[in-house]
């Protein structure tokens, strides 16, 4: 009987680059009887010996079972001295299992990179003799005295090789040999690929339970930040997290606030770890630094033994960094490892950050309140209704910022058609300046009363505003005291915007007085002006919220431009006056928040 199976591709040859290794690459069976007596006796041995072992591969998914098995098998088959298989990992030509080759040798197998085996193994002839031209390769075959090199591929993909030394006989391979080594890793191939896939499956799944328990460990995380209030409580939580985690006995939290660096954890000395982080410009850490970058870019944390920097950012401010050192168990920091102290550092930083905003909205609040009662302190102090005498025309306006400031006006009746005027800027904001505005308004209100010169008078409520007031605040004030039957004004200028009094189409500013209040006790006398009025005269009063409002380029309105407006309306009434001053004000500002009070007093001589 003859019977013949044939090799679709009859081609092998000799490593280009060692002659003395043969390469096959036909992965199918060709059994040549003919002209063989034994043959159908050595036929039904090797198909037993192949079932047998086909068999007792397709018992386990173990792979260096199945490695050990068909280099077992094929070493016994060939009484060769020694064997290796090299399979494909992770890109890389590894070293998978070994017989009879010295530990020394191993070590010298080199790294290749395989970047594609894809594709049916018989068109994969020129992929294998390139490939053995490597000489670090043939360098390993020749030192570990391999004669024969067999490729282990599946119908998809080349798996690796297969490696054997001389037979112990001496006797070169056959090719009889070679057609049944082919066979038993044509059956070997899918059991080897049911392992790598098994294997790579139960590695997929590890990293998926890892995964799915550093996603719980965070969810947790979430609500344990949430839950805490103060930044160092966030601190230790953090710290804690990651030590457990990771073993690591060296860390530093730090974060950093408009004050400098804050340190909220650390096991490196604080004025060592302020030295280190002083040292580089730690805004522009927007990815995590590993130990090879921290020593060539960060030597100074290289030093502190640091081997990871975590940055904790939100959008995309960094606002700490985490610092780790070395961990117990020697283990570098994985992608992985780094993507979830990342996430804790972020979790973290919000926690702190909506703490900081909270404490923020607290204290914005608590400031709103005050403001709101300084308003209403504000209002109340100011005169509800504009008195009407024979001689002059009144008009008067006071219009609030957002801000509460300590503008302040008033007019005081007294007896005989006399009257007072006064007008105050109170430095500083909220409660505090309302209230002092309220003690000025009483120093002027008992002090007119009684008939005092307002020099004097002036010196005694600045006394008395110095001696209570404090944090470095003043008062710019003006007042006057008019006759309404002489026509009179006799005034007293303290450090206040000059009053305009316009006479046909000219300005005199009412400039005589002294220093404002609060500053010092009276040293030198406050100086006093009479002036005696004419019909039609005006005289505008105002704060500088007025000459300093600021349209949306940051331009001031000024008071030249106020001098001209003020001389342009002098012929209309004081109404008049100070509704047109106060329209061009707000056409100028175009809408634009200020940050004062705008208050303004017309009179109008009759």
């Amino acid at each position: 009987m003859k019977r013949t199976v044939r090799n679709k591709i009859e081609n092998s040859g000799n490593d280009p680059v060692n002659p003395d290794i043969k390469i096959s690459s036909a992965p199918s069976i060709e059994l040549n009887l003919k002209n063989d007596h034994t043959s159908p006796e050595r036929f039904k041995r090797n198909l037993t010996a192949l079932v047998e072992f086909s068999r007792i591969l397709n018992s386990s998914l173990e792979l260096n079972f199945i490695l050990n098995n068909i280099l077992l098998t094929c070493m016994g088959k060939f009484f060769a001295t020694k064997g290796f298989i090299a399979l494909k990992r992770d890109g890389i030509l590894t070293l998978t299992a070994v017989k009879g080759i010295s530990e020394e040798l191993k070590k010298s197998f080199p790294k290749i990179s395989v970047l594609s085996w894809e594709g049916h193994p018989e068109s994969e002839k020129d992929l294998l003799d390139n490939f053995f031209k490597d000489k670090s390769l043939n360098d390993f075959l020749n030192l570990c005295g391999i004669v024969k090199i067999e490729k282990i591929c599946s119908s998809t993909d080349c798996l690796g090789f297969i490696g054997l030394g001389e037979k112990l006989n001496k006797i070169p391979y056959t090719d009889d040999d070679l057609e049944f080594l082919r066979t038993i890793l044509n059956i070997s191939a899918t059991a080897v690929q049911n392992s790598l896939t098994i294997n790579e499956l139960t590695r997929v799944n590890r990293v998926l339970d890892s995964r799915i328990q550093r996603l719980n460990a965070l969810f947790e995380l979430s609500k344990e930040f949430g839950l805490v209030s103060e930044s160092t409580r966030v601190a230790k939580l953090l710290v804690y997290s990651v030590i457990g985690q990771f073993l690591v006995s060296k860390f530093a939290v730090v974060t950093f606030e408009e004050k400098g660096i804050n340190i909220l954890e650390s096991k490196i000395p604080e004025d060592v770890l302020i030295g280190a982080l002083t040292q580089y410009n730690y805004s522009e850490i927007f990815n995590p630094i590993r130990k090879e970058e921290i020593e060539e870019s960060y030597p100074e944390f290289d030093k502190l033994n640091i081997e990871l920097i975590v940055p904790m950012q939100m959008q995309g401010v960094i606002k700490g960094l985490i610092l780790l050192g070395k961990r117990i168990n020697n283990k570098n920091y994985s992608d992985s490892d780094i993507e979830f102290i990342f996430s804790v550092g972020s979790l973290a930083i919000i926690s702190l950050e909506n703490r900081r905003l909270f404490i923020e909205a607290l204290e914005k609040q608590k400031l709103e309140e005050e403001l709101e009662i300084a308003r209403d302190i504000q209002k109340n102090l100011l005169p509800h209704s504009i008195p009407e005498y024979d001689n002059f025309e009144i008009a008067a306006m006071n219009l609030s910022s957002k801000q509460v400031g300590g503008d302040y006006y008033d007019i005081v009746t007294l007896a005989d058609e006399s009257f007072c005027i006064a007008i105050a800027d109170v430095s500083g904001k909220g409660v505090g300046a309302a209230l002092l505005m309220a003690n000025l308004q009483a120093f002027i209100k008992t002090t007119c009363k009684h008939g005092m010169r307002l020099d004097e008078a002036t010196a005694i409520i600045n006394d008395l505003i110095s001696e209570n007031i404090t944090d470095g605040k003043f008062i710019t004030f003006f007042w006057g005291l008019l006759d309404g039957n002489a026509k009179t004004i006799t005034y007293v200028n303290a450090g206040h915007n000059y009053p305009l009094l316009i006479r046909n189409g000219k300005i005199t500013k009412l400039e005589k007085g002294g220093m404002i209040l609060g500053v010092m006790k009276t040293m030198i006398p406050y100086s006093v002006e009479t002036i005696r009025l004419q019909s039609n005269d005006v005289i505008v009063l105002y704060t500088d919220g007025i000459s300093e409002a600021m349209n949306d380029r940051g331009e001031e309105f000024s008071e030249e431009r106020l001098e001209k407006l003020a001389v342009l309306s002098a012929q209309n009434s004081a109404h008049d006056i100070l509704i047109k001053i106060q329209k061009e004000v707000q056409y100028f500002a175009a809408g634009t928040a200020q940050s004062d009070d705008l208050t303004l007093l017309v009179l109008k001589v009759k």
